[in-house]
């Protein structure tokens, strides 16, 4: 069963992959003021992905500034090996991709004896029905909403179905694990994709490119899912 529970109101994750990465510093002690609950770092290693990101010692560096869970997806093959040292260097929440996990059940709970919250990444192609054996082990289950390797992608509009399977095969495994959408999340969607059964949302071009600022672009975001989130409730 899931180590995180379930909230009534969506968590804003900021993926720092879209920031100042001259600033990152800056940038974490600016979102500590900020509408965000995690911060999200992409980690890439130009095998599983066609790009490099942040490694350990960006995490390291960047732990220390963190307010708040720093949420480490990893899309990188054999991730088992890195798993102890993502953990020591600051990782609250692990996610790793099922396709890059023939071994998938171990690796999970290789997570969570770390003291992790584990999670699995599904991407575009991949069919929800391939967590069901796994589901009720899982804290977290995160949809690619882009084919992932790089930001700044367009949203797939199928992810909202998707999210709605994931969904609905969490609650026939009795799973409370929370459901994170990664990719191309704006205003546009972000409502959709809360009434379809995230509970947290990944968004970086919007938050770090929008002409506000990333403090007023999370505020607003924050206040249009707590509208949806209200009216969901009153539906039900």
């Amino acid at each position: 069963m899931s180590v995180i529970s379930s909230r009534r109101e969506p968590l804003l994750a900021p993926s720092l992959l879209a920031s100042d990465l001259a600033n990152i510093q800056a940038t974490a002690e600016l979102l500590a003021t900020a509408e965000a609950d995690w911060l999200h770092f992409d980690v890439m290693d130009g095998r599983f992905v066609p790009n490099i990101s942040f490694g350990l010692p960006i995490l390291e560096a960047l732990r220390p500034h963190a307010k708040q869970p720093i949420d480490v997806h990893l899309m990188i093959e054999r991730p088992q090996d890195y798993l102890a040292a993502f953990r020591d260097a600051g990782a609250t929440h692990m996610t790793v991709h099922y396709e890059a996990c023939p071994h998938l059940h171990r690796v999970v709970e290789q997570i969570k004896s770390l003291g992790c919250t584990a999670g699995v990444a599904l991407n575009p192609a991949t069919p929800a029905s391939l967590l069901s054996d796994i589901a009720a082990d899982l804290d977290l289950v995160l949809v690619m909403s882009v084919n992932p390797g790089f930001g700044g992608q367009t949203f797939i509009p199928h992810t909202l179905q998707k999210v709605a399977e994931v969904k609905e095969l969490l609650l026939d495994a009795g799973s409370a694990a929370l459901i994170e959408v990664d990719g191309g999340v704006s205003r546009d969607n972000a409502a959709a994709l809360v009434q379809a059964g995230a509970d947290v949302l990944v968004a970086g071009s919007f938050v770090f490119k929008s002409g506000g600022g990333p403090v007023a672009t999370l505020a607003g975001l924050r206040q249009l899912l707590r509208e949806a989130t209200q009216e969901q409730a009153a539906k039900n």
